[in-house]
């Protein structure tokens, strides 16, 4: 019996201290930080791709404009993080959670982001062309110019936000609770799965172009 103690004693001091390796491996490409701490970190313009960041705890850390697809940040806690003018194509970001983060200009093309919670986020000049956004929840973030081709946001939350100047043709939109989303201007007639009763909820103005069938509201939400 205590042999046995002794083992598991020994075998618990190992993995800890292989875990703790890990966590202080040098950031490059392959670099496994899976469920390290890495808060406040500048790790502007240096590839990564590749890299395992899965459960990490990444607040306050930059990428911006760093070579990163591929990368797989499921279920990170990321408050704060820049991605801004990254390359991100194929990243995993299913389940992460966290709010204010930064993709302007990154190119998300083909990204997971299925079930993520990134709430107020910035995804200006964003590439999300073929993006997995299913429930996912992005409350008040901005898509302001963002390439959303055939990007799929089935059932996800995109109340209050904002998509002026986006791109949409073949973007799903069937279930999505769009409560206040502002579509100035935006040509939705490309757009796939888009209800009536959708639409009497969203903010649009004269030039807000539907998908046949739809009609505009006798006044939209934000009026």
């Amino acid at each position: 019996m205590k042999r046995l103690i002794l083992t598991a004693c020994l075998l618990g001091f190992y993995s800890t201290g292989s875990a703790q390796a890990a966590c202080n491996s040098q950031y490059e490409p392959g670099v496994d930080w899976s469920g390290c701490f890495k808060e406040r970190l500048m790790l502007s313009n240096r590839a990564a791709p590749e890299a395992n960041f899965s459960k990490a705890f990444l607040a306050g850390t930059t990428f911006s404009r760093s070579g990163m697809s591929g990368s797989n940040f499921s279920e990170a806690e990321l408050m704060r993080v820049s991605f801004t003018g990254s390359t991100l194509v194929k990243a995993n970001f299913e389940r992460a959670y966290g709010s204010r983060i930064s993709f302007k200009k990154a190119n998300l093309r083909e990204v997971n982001m299925h079930k993520a919670e990134l709430q107020r986020s910035n995804f200006t000049d964003a590439n999300l062309v073929s993006a997995n956004m299913l429930k996912g929840d992005f409350f008040r973030s901005l898509f302001v110019n963002s390439d959303l081709t055939n990007a799929n946001l089935k059932r996800t939350n995109l109340s209050r936000t904002t998509f002026t100047g986006s791109i949409l043709t073949g973007a799903q939109f069937s279930e999505s609770y769009m409560y206040k989303a502002r579509f100035e201007g935006v040509d939705l007639s490309g757009a796939v799965g888009l209800t009536q009763d959708q639409i009497e909820r969203v903010c649009g103005d004269d030039k807000t172009k539907l998908p046949a069938g739809l009609t505009k509201p006798k006044k939209w939400t934000c009026d």
